[in-house]
């Protein structure tokens, strides 16, 4: 399993468009991820979930991912939030 903590630092937080960047990216991974802030975890492939978490600029989560292609999910999630989801 591998964690990574991340900040959010697009504009507007995990609206509806970066959370469905997330679960896309998500689901086309074999490893199954998880997302935690504030100790509340949600599944990362559920567009729902993510949502929830209403995590807003500024807002610190873990990215957790655990399978086969997990080092490589965490790298292109983390290179989404890097870039703060091609939004800004």
């Amino acid at each position: 399993m591998i964690k990574k903590e991340v900040t959010v630092i697009n504009r507007v937080g995990l609206h509806a468009r970066p959370a469905s960047k997330i679960v896309q990216i998500a689901s086309q991974a074999k490893a199954h991820l998880w997302i935690v802030k504030d100790g509340e975890r949600v599944n990362g492939k559920s567009i729902l979930g993510v949502m929830m978490l209403a995590a807003e600029r500024g807002s610190k989560i873990i990215l957790e991912a655990n399978g086969e292609d997990e080092a490589t999910l965490i790298q292109r999630l983390v290179d989404l939030f890097q870039n703060k989801f091609y939004e800004d």
